[in-house]
């Protein structure tokens, strides 16, 4: 029994011997890396500092913005009089979206300038129905989201570029709601129903609230001849 205890040994010998020198042959400078604390002294640089810049036209990932008009909505350093991509219906409802939740606290639903904000005496914009504003370049709106104007802060850390731009064709949009004309609509296409009558618009906190039709003979206070009563818009 000592014997074949003896040569199972010898056989594994080898084998740990192997392990050993494989062992002694890793280094941990993979797991152990050399750094320097922020701001250290460092010998190897002529300057003696371990911080250092980038390297000079260096961008960060996502940085790139080789479309200049997409991100600062300006050409030649004046305000662009274009999309930088086609007006769908689903640009269109994205930027009422983010207009109800970035805009309309201050510039109220409608674009008027009577949001809740300014009845607790922020200073109110101005209405985007005005001639000024009506005549502004698209990428003007687009300018100021971005970067601020007056009293208004910037945005352009809170809201997407694409998302401004779809605000800004929302802005549009209102424009012409509250500017159209029967006039306007294309020939053939008919209206669908009647534009309804707000007894309230809202002001950002609160829904707009639907006027009812007079009251006919025979109805109850608060319901209109159909039966039905004031309602507010959806949500």
């Amino acid at each position: 029994m000592i014997g074949v205890r003896t040569t199972k040994r010898r056989k594994l010998l080898p084998a740990l011997l192997l392990l050993i020198g494989v062992t002694v042959g890793c280094r941990l400078d993979m797991h152990i890396q050399p750094y320097y604390r922020p701001l250290a002294k460092s010998d190897f640089f002529g300057d003696d500092r371990s911080a250092r810049l980038p390297v000079e036209g260096t961008v960060a990932r996502g940085d790139l913005h080789e479309d200049t008009y997409f991100y600062t909505g300006r050409i030649n350093n004046a305000p662009g009089e274009y999309m930088p991509f086609p007006v769908t219906a689903d640009v269109l409802a994205r930027g009422r979206e983010r207009f109800n939740i970035n805009c309309t606290p201050c510039h109220g639903r409608v674009g008027d300038g009577n949001g809740f904000i300014p009845t607790r005496g922020f200073h109110q914009p101005p209405s985007y129905h005005i001639e000024r504003l009506r005549k502004a370049p698209i990428g003007y709106f687009f300018d100021v989201m971005t970067n601020g104007y007056g009293a208004m802060p910037e945005y352009g850390t809170q809201v997407a570029p694409r998302d401004r731009w779809c605000i800004a064709a929302y802005i549009r949009a209102l424009q012409l709601s509250q500017g159209a004309t029967r006039a306007d609509i294309p020939a053939g296409q008919k209206v669908p129903s009647p534009a309804p009558h707000f007894a309230d618009i809202g002001n950002g906190a609160t829904l707009p609230v639907v006027e009812t039709a007079p009251l006919s003979e025979g109805s109850e206070a608060g319901q209109n001849p159909e039966g039905g009563q004031k309602k507010e818009e959806p949500k």
